[in-house]
């Protein structure tokens, strides 16, 4: 892992072009995206499981993972790319991000990769999944208010 490149979280749908300071594609926020190329490994890294602490965060409200080493067999098994160094509910929002629409009426299916849906919500996977990333965005965002901005109000009024 150490000699390992890391893989940028892009996902090419980068809002920041647009004047949001948290990416809703990845999640990064804008100097993270702007800089990332100038980043040493380790601050990538660091990057790297801030976002992943987000999906730590959120997913378990909707799901359990019964069986992590399933889940990253079966991954493995559909050839579906993801990063085997993530926590288990990084590989669940990939899964996710590349099967929700056509499991839309069979969450059932869930289940062949050690995943039950604990959301009781009428909402299909993939409506699930969009709820999901809007409230990764907005946790983000959060993030970034309570770190950044404050940081900066505190440096402003010591000026």
């Amino acid at each position: 892992m150490l000699f390992e490149k890391v893989p940028t979280p892009c996902v090419g749908i980068c809002s920041t072009t647009y004047g949001d300071v948290v990416c809703r594609g990845c999640r990064r926020y804008l100097h993270e995206v702007i800089d990332w190329n100038r980043f040493s490994d380790a601050e990538k890294r660091l990057i790297w499981q801030r976002l992943d602490a987000l999906l730590e965060q959120v997913l378990p409200g909707s799901f359990r993972i019964d069986d992590a080493a399933l889940l990253q067999a079966q991954l493995l098994h559909y050839r579906i790319p993801f990063r085997e160094n993530a926590s288990p509910w990084t590989w669940l929002y990939v899964l996710l991000k590349s099967t929700a629409k056509q499991m839309q009426g069979r969450p059932e299916e869930l289940g062949e990769f050690g995943i039950t849906r604990i959301d009781r919500s009428p909402l299909t996977l993939a409506q699930l999944r969009e709820k999901l990333n809007a409230d990764l965005h907005q946790l983000a965002s959060a993030y970034y208010e309570k770190d950044f901005l404050r940081a900066a109000r505190s440096a402003a009024a010591h000026l």
